[in-house]
């Protein structure tokens, strides 16, 4: 009943923290948040709805992905936990003819293995150091503004998608 207190896309409890940076397992997520929220719920009902957050992919947006990768070095950085990891890359190959999502990107990085998580900058810079990226030459996009500026303080260009903008709207 109090999940909006618990958890937004600009906030969220220590529980989802540690989750998204892999601090804690799968199994200690379950078990905390039925302490926290003093449920007898499943590990598999905790799961279905967590997962019921999760959105679609849109095929036009794939297509664009696979259209942009041909024009530019692409990578992925994407807060996330192995929960929802493990259930969207099932669903994009189920509905992507066995197409591995991360075969898009030249290297997907995620907060749960990579034990740290946008805004805070230091992912940033842990993901350039690791690519040998160049800031100045990197662009960075992303829909929430706090991941803007946490990527703007280590010298990356940045563009934000504002609400019900998407990356086909931007003519890269």
């Amino acid at each position: 009943p109090q999940f909006n207190a618990m958890f937004t896309q600009h906030r969220s409890n220590d529980l989802f923290i540690n989750l998204e940076t892999g601090k804690i397992s799968p199994q200690e997520f379950y078990d905390a948040f039925r302490k926290e929220t003093q449920t007898n719920l499943t590990n598999e009902q905790i799961r279905d709805a967590w997962n019921a957050l999760l959105l679609d992919f849109p095929q036009e947006r794939v297509t664009w992905l696979e259209a942009i990768g041909k024009k530019y070095n692409v990578y992925l950085f994407s807060n996330t936990n192995q929960i929802h990891y493990d259930k969207f890359m099932a669903d994009f190959r189920t509905n992507n003819n066995g197409r591995d999502f991360n075969s898009f990107f030249i290297k997907a990085y995620y907060s749960h293995e990579l034990g740290l998580r946008k805004p805070d900058p230091e992912s940033f810079e842990a993901i350039i150091k690791a690519e040998k990226l160049n800031p100045a030459e990197t662009v960075f996009i992303d829909d929430t503004y706090k991941n803007i500026e946490g990527a703007q303080k280590t010298g990356l260009q940045t563009i934000h998608l504002v609400a019900s903008k998407t990356v086909l709207e931007l003519g890269l």
